[in-house]
């Protein structure tokens, strides 16, 4: 399994690839809640996204061990994807993507963009299907979108930087989609900050990682989830992140309407183009705060920043910002 030796290798590995992205608050959100929140700012990140990490590190661990592919290969909804195309580009590799045809549309032009192959598909099982198929042909390489040993140690260096930057958190709070940024936050911060804890949050709609700790069986979706937070629409976690995930302090599930309303606040109040996979996160932050008796020092994993027209058009389609955000029941 990753540890912190791996994701410090990681961090070295990835370095001058990769942005040490800031860290970002709101007095008024800070005022309004009582308590102290933190932004990890990973919108900010290459691609848009903390999928950089992993997807660069991967690549640069195989080179690094003289196994440089020939080709590489991956199937994602969407960051991953761009991810693993901005990541093979840095090291002159071909790539193929496999996609969902209901993916971002915005998603599916950065990966092409970023010059690799995208090969579109009917839904998730299919793409997952025919790169497992790919990943057989010789000289291929396939790099998971998180149930993977140096994708995880990859994703967990956000969180050293972070704990860099800000000292004395009580807790870490990062989305939940395959499993594969919170495997890498609980090994750095149970490594870095061992009275840190760390909670997932994930949309109800798309709540294989809850249901799958509730029955202690990785619990698969019959069907592609109906949310708006597309970074978390994974059909299961993987083997690996299941094992983590077992450990989290918390995970919350989140409503659409709550995964919109942060959406909202989150860029009105940090002027940052925020995911609503990373935006869900404060609805856990609000509702883990309600219970505490004393102030906290919080930090937000904003995972990423990428959103098509469409989901603008949604998100936007209520104004939210009349509500101003509180503890209160």
């Amino acid at each position: 399994m990753p540890t912190i030796e791996d994701i410090k290798k990681a961090k070295i590995r990835i370095h001058g690839l990769v942005h040490e992205t800031p860290i970002f608050s709101s007095s008024l959100l800070n005022n309004w809640l009582g308590h102290e929140i933190y932004f990890k700012a990973e919108c900010l990140q290459k691609i848009g996204a903390f999928k950089a990490r992993g997807a660069c590190n991967t690549l640069a661990w195989l080179v690094e061990n003289k196994e440089r592919p020939e080709h590489v290969i991956a199937n994602s909804s969407g960051n991953h994807s761009q991810a693993v195309a901005w990541a093979a580009r840095q090291f002159n590799i071909p790539a193929t993507i496999y996609m969902p045809a209901y993916a971002s549309k915005i998603k599916i032009q950065a990966t092409q963009s970023y010059g690799a192959h995208v090969e579109l598909c009917k839904d998730r099982n299919m793409a997952d299907a025919l790169v497992i198929a790919a990943s057989k042909e010789k000289g291929a390489y396939w790099i998971p979108p998180y149930n993977h040993h140096q994708v995880i140690a990859g994703q967990g260096t956000a969180i050293c930087e972070a704990i860099e930057q800000v000292d004395n958190l009580d807790a870490v709070f990062a989305p939940c989609g395959g499993g594969g940024l919170l495997s890498g936050t609980l090994i750095a911060t149970h490594a870095l900050s061992p009275k840190t804890q760390v909670i997932g949050v994930e949309p109800l709609n798309a709540n294989d990682a809850a249901q799958s700790l509730r029955t202690n069986r990785i619990q698969k979706l019959s069907s592609t989830p109906d949310t708006l937070a597309d970074g978390a629409m994974t059909m299961a976690v993987g083997d690996i992140t299941f094992e983590y995930l077992k450990l989290l302090d918390a995970l919350y599930e989140v409503e659409e309407p709550k995964l919109i309303y942060w959406t909202q606040w989150l860029t009105h109040l940090l002027k940052l183009h925020v995911e609503p996979t990373s935006a869900m996160a404060m609805a856990g932050v609000v509702e883990w705060l309600k219970h505490s008796t004393s102030k906290k020092r919080v930090m937000v994993i904003l995972s990423g920043g990428n959103i098509d027209p469409s989901k603008q058009n949604k998100i936007w389609n209520t104004d939210h910002l009349d509500s101003r955000p509180c503890l209160e029941p």
